[in-house]
């Protein structure tokens, strides 16, 4: 096998990982604010259904007390270890425990869950045969308060997670029913999903940057927020939307966002593209046909859909966004089988290949 040298792991891999390796070694992953390594413990629920208990703690709000504690037995006249139910050791099952932010918990603490990670023990009580214990950080350049002490460090594995680049969060985006806005937003600015880590950002007005003091940016997470507040733009007016926009994704990136919510009126519906896909208007704006096409992956329901919208599409003159709906058909959970046997799709991609290379 050849081996292809790489630092750091996407957030599905890193769960890969934690699967794989975590009954004989503890994994830390570790990465920048807000790309996603708290969801790393649904991967696995997903994964491994009910064969585990799933803990997740909240390191940096525990206190010793939390955990567990000595109580006086009065008949053996000896100090018994009662541990929190939180770790619900009342079940046979393994447990498959996830130590949140762990770097940035009391030094007390780090003591007892280093036991945890390295032992599969908390006081005196061992965890069930096959437990696994992992953990999450942040970067230590960060800036968040993140440490470790040194030997410790040396007993575990620290993976480095990277962020989402903007291909692998509309695929992501789209799984979870993300709006169209908020989709061709990052598709039209894929700046906003790069990593302060790559070099050559520090005039990225959109992003988590440890050298700013900013507490509002761009993140997986904070997109994610920021949806809801989209989808309720016309209960709350234009200054209420931006005001909340801007509070949970920084200013900079709202007043772009704020610029695509206002061409949310020119959208032409899917339902009037699949019905006359050879007539309809074609909006010469790109950030329309963007949030168009996001929409038309939502719509599209059966090959005849699809075909029509195809259609469509091929009347677009930018070949982006044409690579753009395709790769999008191709990937989303709605349209994947449907694209995979549409001979018009299937042509296109024949004919615009070198798009991909």
């Amino acid at each position: 096998m050849n081996i292809n040298f790489n630092n750091s792991v996407t957030i599905a891999e890193a769960a890969r990982m934690v699967s794989a390796y975590g009954a004989e070694q503890t994994i830390i992953l570790q990465g920048e604010t807000g790309i996603g390594k708290s969801t790393v413990l649904k991967l696995l629920e997903q994964e491994h259904g009910d064969k585990y208990d799933y803990i997740y703690v909240d390191c940096p709000v525990m206190d010793v007390s939390d955990v567990g504690m000595r109580i006086p037995d009065h008949g053996t006249k000896k100090l018994e270890y009662y541990l929190s139910s939180l770790f619900k050791m009342d079940s046979p099952k393994p447990k498959m425990i996830m130590l949140d932010e762990f770097m940035k918990c009391p030094k007390m603490l780090q003591v007892i869950w280093t036991r945890l990670m390295l032992e599969h023990t908390i006081g005196d009580i061992s965890l069930t045969d096959g437990s696994i214990v992992f953990a999450t950080s942040n970067n230590t350049v960060d800036g968040l308060g993140d440490t470790m002490l040194a030997h410790a460090g040396n007993r575990v594995m620290i993976v480095q997670v990277r962020k989402s680049n903007h291909a692998e969060f509309l695929t992501l985006a789209a799984e979870h029913n993300i709006s169209p806005i908020t989709r061709a937003w990052v598709a039209m600015n894929p700046r906003c999903m790069a990593s302060y880590l790559d070099g050559g950002q520090d005039d990225n007005p959109y992003i988590f940057n440890p050298k700013s003091k900013q507490l509002s940016f761009v993140t997986p997470r904070s997109l994610f927020k920021v949806d809801p507040v989209i989808k309720k733009r016309d209960a709350m007016g234009a200054s209420l939307t931006q005001a909340a926009i801007a509070g949970t994704i920084g200013a900079a990136a709202a007043q772009s966002l704020a610029a695509f919510i206002s061409l949310a009126n020119e959208l032409i519906s899917i339902k009037e593209v699949i019905a006359d896909p050879d007539g309809v208007l074609v909006p010469e704006k790109p950030a329309v046909l963007f949030m168009m096409m996001f929409n038309a992956v939502d719509t599209i329901k059966t090959q005849d859909d699809l075909s029509q919208v195809m259609k469509f599409v091929s009347r677009i003159k930018s070949a982006e966004i044409q690579a753009l709906f395709f790769t999008m058909a191709v990937q989303n959970k709605n349209t994947t089988r449907l694209a995979k046997n549409n001979q018009q799709l299937m042509v296109w991609a024949k004919d615009n290949y070198e798009l991909f290379i």
